[in-house]
């Protein structure tokens, strides 16, 4: 395949990107993919979450009007703050700077409301039944013989400690 670009070489860099859920290709040869900025994409590569979540903010007129006040009043936690971690401060931030968020929240998502899986609601509450003392009995004397089995003496003694307590026995 010929390069896109040049249309004389034979194209060896093939760069797919999808933006909105459209997908583009390009095909380029060494020199044109070299002077077009896609020399080299893993030369320094590493990942930081904040910088790249900052770079979903990128209308910055939105913080010239940012003054004091407009913290969240929980954490403290201004939209500025929020660009250069990364990270939301807390709950209440969501509400306070939703207006700001929402777009970035939906080009990161493509939509801005949940629709994932909903765990499905029981009918009636799960009960746990507390077992009686014959039932606890029961499982620890099981227990008790499959520590004689194994030769747990120590384990079984004082399983028998308990079976005696939990009859009323000295």
């Amino acid at each position: 395949m010929l390069c896109q670009n040049c249309k004389a070489n034979e194209a060896n860099t093939h760069i797919k990107r999808v933006i909105n859920g459209e997908a583009t290709q390009k095909h380029l040869c060494s020199s044109c993919a070299q002077s077009l900025g896609y020399d080299n994409f893993f030369s320094d590569f590493t990942f930081n979450l904040p910088s790249l979540f900052s770079s979903f903010f990128d209308d910055r007129n939105l913080l010239l009007g940012e003054t004091r006040a407009d913290r969240c009043e929980i954490c403290g936690c201004s939209f500025e703050d929020i660009i250069k971690s990364g990270n939301v401060g807390c709950s209440n931030c969501y509400k306070k700077f939703y207006s700001k968020l929402q777009p970035s929240i939906q080009r990161i998502h493509g939509k801005v409301k949940h629709s994932g899986k909903v765990p499905p609601k029981t009918a009636e509450p799960v009960v746990i039944k507390e077992k009686t003392a014959e039932e606890k009995i029961e499982d620890l004397q099981k227990e008790m013989a499959k520590a004689i089995e194994t030769q747990n003496f120590e384990r079984a003694a004082a399983i028998r400690d308990e079976i005696k307590q939990l009859k009323g026995e000295n």
